[in-house]
């Protein structure tokens, strides 16, 4: 059972959609990097409106932009593993921000001897959330 209470650290990620990474979606490769570090969870949110270092508005009301839509990572673990997850963000983000927030988590507990068949995990139910 996974259990994480207390002082920790945000990492947010606000990339395009359309960003990839030897072919496959970035937001992709951040969580399974994320995972395989063995981070607490990583969550990919998308945004239906916004616009970053381009100034370019990213809508999806308008067909023509709908395309590369805003998106987020947020990952929640504890500063020390966060901050050693840092590095393989910066060799993944070329364009981007990158943020990172105190935070407190309140109640974060992973349950025990569940499977998901159809991922092979334990305790997500076939989720990506925290």
């Amino acid at each position: 059972m996974t259990r994480l209470t207390g002082s920790a650290l945000r990492v947010t990620v606000y990339i395009g959609e359309n960003d990839t990474w030897h072919h496959k979606p970035l937001y992709t490769e951040i969580v399974h990097r994320a995972h395989a570090a063995g981070l607490a969870g990583a969550s990919v949110f998308r945004g239906i409106e916004g616009f970053g270092a381009s100034s370019l508005i990213h809508t999806s009301r308008l067909l023509s932009l709908s395309e590369d839509l805003p998106v987020a990572v947020v990952i929640v673990d504890t500063e020390t593993r966060v901050r050693e997850f840092l590095p393989q963000l910066d060799e993944l983000i070329t364009e981007g921000l990158v943020t990172l927030d105190d935070c407190e988590v309140i109640r974060y507990v992973g349950r025990e001897g569940t499977q998901d068949a159809s991922r092979g995990r334990t305790g997500m139910k076939g989720k990506k959330s925290l």
